[in-house]
């Protein structure tokens, strides 16, 4: 029979490159070995501690083996659930096995390799080096380097399940809900070196553990279909009922093989006009997004944390997680199929399309590896195929690629419906809205420009002029953190009331709109994005809904509990705004409870009826400490004022001292007036920057970059590092003023970009 080893424990580790090693290291003896043990990233400090840059480069696991005499016929892999980005596996110094890409399983067949009695030296190099041809190359958040999801050991017999099948447990199994109300789950099976001695049994078991079908096929034609005459069927959030279905390779009287994978029975379809549908019954997707990493341990989780965050997204009340950008751990896949919420899988070909044609082949692996290894969930609904691909500019070729990766999902899985998110800045006659079956947008209006009543204008307009469309809001956020706590919020002032503000904004206008298929809260987590330094907190994206470390629901949590969550509660806004000054001041209350009470230093205060949102206005405040207290219905929440001569500083945002505030300003002002009577002519000298040279040369010279920073900044109010800007290194930095321009709401100066153009064109490249 199959056995399952785990060797996340004992490992030496390195960061100094060496040759394959065909000893064992100790501790000491140079090279920088460190006992590990896994799941384990070199990134977990330094891809999130805001210096900007993080260790990418190749790095060392090693770990010995013994093995007593294997049984004649036997195999012996190495499993590795995810090698980031790249993958080698050697055993005594020889090469087993080499895998590209970050996020998905793959295996080395090391049974000749083995020394069977002795110690064996098993290696796995892990690089997570920059490169061109593995995905992802470009993107918002930290590329973690390292065994992230463990290892294991597999031994199986000569006959059994393929382990070589794109990293999949060599066994797929689809069910159809039938017209009659029966169901029909047709098998698949891979198995190595099937022959008339082998049998298949298949059997269907049920939530109670009783086996409801069963049937045995011949292990050379082992496809089949199973008949459930009444299902219970598997209904997303309000009932994820599971049944497992086991595969066991049997020889004569001898059972030597078994894999079994849980489904749920369903079907789905989506709808232009009145969104998505789950079994027949129509269900408006409203849910969030979800990166894998934790505070300062990167992407290293346990199982138990990936069950964290799926509890924690079920309290939100979300019925839909867009697993973005990446395959995620199985652990995490098999919570959604327990909580029931409805994902959305994808790959990592995000922001810029490599110019390497072997990258495209990496997209292909990529894909078939996501599909084969978590075909059997049945919460993944949709299969993603890319996100803000053009970011860098339309490339050639990209439209033929995704036709390409569109075809090879529907060849491989045709019961799933495919997926794309565009970036917001993608003109809507692209041909790129032609491919998928349904699509979605990637929209930050109230945040990096606009106002977020602009969000439903948008969509609006979008769905009236292409009706038949079936049209998502795949993200959208604001950063929000909570040492921010204004009087009056305001765009961009990073605090934790103006998120929540926009959100409440952006819950009410999605649920107004049951032909938006889905939509996911761009983030569930902060995380962690070494290039990042917005709002004096660097090397984060802090637009989560929960602080990175899962310790803090922000505000704007209780918002969408408010609006999707059946759970009663009620909850206190302003907790953190904990010194106030004035004699009275405004509080503001969440809850899914019809009427809330508002007590005052223990005394009732006013009762309100509303929607989701209560606001008491003029709450009187004692001196010194003053206790408010909120009922609903059986629900309770409260928190104590401290009355204080003035509000204290920390409570707002500084600007940096970095002369970007002012000195921007009148730098540009300053050129203005200068070219007031020059000529509006743009000029190309050769040999000279000019708008019109690409991003990623810019970002090569220090005095262009700079130059490049200050428009950045007058033209959006971000400060954007270079780490953040060379993903729109393939733009032209005019093609990158029209991402970018206007988004400070801030009156431009008159021939903006011919004043820039000016500037650099003092500069020679």
């Amino acid at each position: 029979m199959r056995v399952v080893t785990n060797l996340n424990e004992n490992w030496f580790f390195t960061k100094e490159h060496t040759d394959a090693p065909q000893r064992m290291p100790k501790e000491g003896s140079g090279a920088g070995w460190e006992r590990v043990s896994l799941p384990h990233t070199w990134n977990a400090v330094d891809g999130q501690d805001g210096r900007g840059e993080y260790y990418r480069g190749t790095c060392w696991y090693v770990k010995s083996l013994t093995f007593p005499p294997l049984v004649e016929g036997c195999r012996v892999y190495v499993e590795v659930p995810a090698a980031s980005l790249s993958g080698r596996i050697y055993i005594n110094g020889k090469e087993a096995a080499y895998h590209e890409g970050g996020y998905s399983t793959f295996r080395a067949d090391v049974t000749d390799f083995l020394r069977q009695g002795e110690e064996n030296v098993l290696a796995i190099e892990v690089d997570n080096s920059p490169g061109d041809v593995i995905y992802p190359m470009n993107a918002d958040f930290t590329f973690y380097g390292g065994l992230y999801r463990g290892v294991n050991l597999i031994t199986v017999p000569g006959t059994h399940f393929d382990l070589d099948f794109y990293g999949s447990v060599g066994f797929m199994a689809t069910p159809f809900v039938l017209e009659d109300g029966r169901a029909k789950i047709e098998t698949k099976a891979w198995i190595v070196r099937a022959c008339e001695d082998y049998t298949v049994r298949y059997q269907l078991i049920d939530a109670d553990g009783k086996v409801v079908v069963e049937t045995w096929r011949p292990s050379e034609e082992p496809d089949t279909e199973l008949y459930l005459e009444e299902p219970h069927l598997w209904q997303g959030v309000l009932d994820p009922y599971l049944y497992t279905c086991k595969a066991t390779l049997v020889r004569r009287n001898e059972t030597v093989d078994e894999v079994s994978v849980r489904i749920g029975i369903r079907s789905f379809h989506v709808d232009p006009q009145k969104g998505f549908f789950l079994n027949g019954k129509p269900m408006m997707l409203r849910g969030v997004s979800r990166h894998q990493d934790r505070l300062y341990k990167g992407n290293a989780l346990t199982k138990e944390e990936h069950y964290e965050d799926a509890a924690i997204i079920r309290e939100v009340g979300a019925n839909t997680v867009r697993l973005a950008h990446y395959q995620h751990s199985q652990d995490f896949y098999d919570a959604c199929d327990e909580y029931g919420f409805i994902v959305w899988a994808e790959i990592p070909y995000i922001s810029i399309q490599s110019d390497n044609p072997a990258a495209h082949e990496n997209c292909i692996s990529q894909m078939k590896e996501l599909i084969y290894q978590n075909y059997n969930h049945p919460s993944i609904c949709f299969w993603g195929i890319s996100n803000e691909i053009t970011i860098g500019g339309e490339k050639p070729g990209v439209v033929e690629n995704h036709e390409e990766l569109n075809r090879l999902v529907k060849e491989i899985d045709p019961t799933r419906l495919t997926t794309i998110a565009h970036v917001s800045m993608l003109p809507q006659e692209s041909k790129l809205h032609e491919i998928t079956d349904v699509e979605a947008y990637n929209h930050y209006f109230g945040w990096y420009g606009g106002s977020y009543t602009d969000n439903e204008k948008w969509l609006d307009d979008y769905h009236a002029k292409y009706p038949n469309r079936c049209i998502g809001l795949s993200e959208y956020g604001a950063e929000g953190i909570i040492t921010y706590q204004p009087d009056e919020a305001k765009c961009r002032d990073y605090s934790e009331r103006y998120q929540a503000e926009y959100h409440e904004h952006m819950a009410k206008i999605l649920m107004e709109r049951p032909w938006i298929w889905a939509s996911h809260v761009w983030n569930m987590f902060d995380f962690g994005c070494a290039a990042r330094d917005e709002g004096g907190v660097a090397g984060r994206n802090n637009k989560g809904l929960v602080t990175l470390d899962r310790q803090i629901k922000k505000e704007a949590f209780y918002v969408y509990k408010a609006y999707w969550s059946r759970e009663p509660f009620v909850y206190l806004c302003g907790r953190r705004y904990a010194k106030r000054a004035g004699d009275t001041t405004t509080i503001k209350v969440y809850s899914n409870e019809p009427q809330v009470s508002l007590y005052v230093g223990g005394k009732f205060f006013e009762t309100k009826t509303a929607d989701k949102i209560f606001v008491f206005e003029g709450v009187p405040l004692s001196e010194g400490f003053t206790g408010i207290t909120v009922r609903a219905g059986e629900c309770t929440d409260g928190f104590t004022i401290q009355k204080a001569a003035e509000k204290p500083a920390v409570y707002t945002l500084k600007e940096e001292d970095d002369g970007l505030t002012e000195g921007v300003a009148n730098w540009f002002d300053a050129l203005a007036a200068e070219a007031a009577n020059a000529p509006k002519e743009l000029a190309f000298p050769e040999g000279y920057f000019s708008i019109r040279s690409k991003v990623r040369d810019l970002l090569e010279n220090e005095e262009a970059y700079q130059i490049v920073y200050k428009m950045f900044y007058r033209a959006s109010g971000m400060k954007m590092k270079k780490g953040m800007l060379g993903m729109f290194g393939g733009k032209t930095l005019e093609e990158l003023f029209e991402t970018a321009g206007g988004m400070s709401g801030k009156e431009l100066p008159e021939n903006f970009l011919g004043l820039v153009n000016r500037e650099l064109n003092k500069i020679k490249q």
